[in-house]
């Protein structure tokens, strides 16, 4: 009976500390999507950004050329 005890304790812990391995694995593989994506993101809003300018400042030296 004790036997039998201690093997279901010992499953259940298993089974515990499984879940919360898959648990904690799976919200940092979304953690760093998540952190991947944002990076993206900003790189593209930099770039966006640089070629605004660059056209800005090209369209004013050109209106300074010719006037």
């Amino acid at each position: 009976m004790v036997v039998l005890v201690l093997v279901v304790v010992v499953v259940v812990v298993v089974v515990v500390v499984v879940v919360v391995v898959v648990v904690v694995v799976f919200v940092l593989v979304v953690v760093v999507v998540i952190v991947e994506v944002v990076v993206v993101v900003v790189e593209v809003v930099i770039i966006v950004v640089v070629v605004v300018v660059v056209v800005m400042v090209v369209v004013v030296v050109v209106v300074v050329v010719v006037e």
